[in-house]
């Protein structure tokens, strides 16, 4: 038997049983409309915090084998109702029922789609399990990076990102540095370009920004997405974490990565090489398109989603962020320049703010006041170990609470 490439891909055709992790969430939603194109695919598991009405929703339409709720009392109450409807649904609930959905045997591919810390341990058990995995949770590279790389490297498994700008610079790199972290300066590249929409408060006066609402900050003026993510568009916190996260994927430092603000959302990012040529990946923003990619790599189909006509799009811009502007983006570089648990610290904090700002407990500004003040109280450590990472997950978690309590 021949051994599996060093960069972990295979030229395989799709496979047909999905777990998805995070199913109620934008992510999980769209890759069931992406799923319910194609009657090859076979969902095999479904899994939420504690949306049970959302969960019934989806059980009752694509029949998983399993349902897995966080919440225990949540998914008592969703037994109950499947049992009602006679469905065959088995339902599990807390970490235990993620990591068996994700790691059985009959599963070939799992969408990790959990948002925040929650979904590292049942990400890299998928990876450790060889899975085909659909990496829409940024947080698990960012936190555990180099420990989930090394995972990666000794499975057999597939790692595809969903990011909508990761999945572009994947689709723009030769085939051969893809993946697992290799160096891609070897094959010619300069740098990877991020590109960025700017977020609802790209043009706003700087001085009205403390005084925004959770409702303004949330409504993104290109991509429908959860409020976490849309708040972290608007701080731009999630383009530091997308830094964080493409050190990883694509075997690169924070220096050979620019971020570029593109209010038209229609280039997701580009990759320059040594000669000059610079290959961009274009397509609407809708994330059908990395979803049904990843689903179908290394073949294509169809995604349900719109195709771009650039004769009816504005012109398109680019420009440098202002790191002023938005400091959270400045966070993420240097927190990526550090490395070792800086980013478990900055995903912590950040994780911590946006929810009180959510919440109505600080301000829009506050938001990277609060991560720096974290950052300054932690002593960064090598993150060799999960429960190095945890410890700093924690510890940083703890001091962002106390912060914006006092706030």
């Amino acid at each position: 038997m021949n051994s599996p490439p060093a960069n972990n891909i295979r030229s395989e055709r799709v496979s047909s049983s999905i777990t998805i992790l995070g199913s109620t969430g934008s992510i999980g939603k769209s890759t069931l409309e992406v799923i319910a194109l194609h009657p090859c695919y076979q969902v095999f598991a479904l899994t939420a915090n504690n949306n049970v009405a959302e969960m019934l929703q989806q059980c009752l339409r694509f029949q998983p084998r399993f349902a897995v709720m966080v919440d225990a009392d949540a998914a008592n109450q969703l037994e109950q109702v499947l049992m009602g409807q006679g469905s065959t649904t088995r339902v599990l609930a807390g970490e235990e029922g993620l990591l068996a959905v994700a790691t059985h045997s009959a599963v070939d591919t799992v969408m990790a789609a959990i948002v925040g810390a929650a979904g590292l341990p049942p990400t890299l058990a998928a990876v450790e399990a060889s899975k085909k995995v659909l990496l829409a949770n940024k947080e698990a590279l960012i936190m555990a990076g180099e420990l989930f790389m090394t995972a990666l490297a000794a499975s057999d498994a597939i790692l595809l990102p969903i990011d909508s700008e990761h999945n572009a610079v994947f689709q723009c790199l030769p085939p051969e540095s893809r993946l697992a972290g290799s160096d891609i300066r070897r094959q010619g590249v300069r740098k990877i370009v991020l590109t960025a929409s700017g977020g609802p408060f790209r043009d706003v006066a700087l001085e009205t920004l403390q005084n925004v609402t959770p409702a303004q900050a949330c409504r993104h003026p290109n991509w429908s997405m959860g409020k976490k993510i849309s708040v972290d568009s608007a701080t731009m916190m999630n383009k530091g974490l997308e830094v964080i996260e493409a050190c990883f994927l694509f075997g690169t430092i924070p220096r050979q990565i620019e971020v570029l603000i593109h209010p038209q959302s229609i280039v997701h990012s580009m990759v320059e090489y040594l000669d000059g040529s610079v290959i961009a990946q274009l397509g609407s923003p809708d994330m059908r398109i990395p979803i049904s990619y990843s689903l179908a790599w290394p073949e294509r189909m169809n995604s349900g989603a719109s195709f771009l006509d650039l004769t009816s799009q504005p012109d398109l811009q680019f420009f440098t962020p202002d790191l002023i502007r938005f400091p959270c983006l400045r966070l993420g570089i240097e927190a990526a320049e550090q490395g070792g648990t800086a980013p478990t610290i900055l995903n912590a904090a950040n994780e911590i703010a946006v929810d009180s700002f959510l919440s109505g407990r600080i301000g829009f500004m506050d938001i990277p006041v609060i991560i720096a003040r974290v950052q300054a109280q932690i002593t960064c450590r090598k993150a060799d170990t999960i429960a190095i990472i945890r410890q700093a997950d924690e510890h940083a978690r703890a001091i962002a609470r106390e912060l914006t309590a006092r706030t």
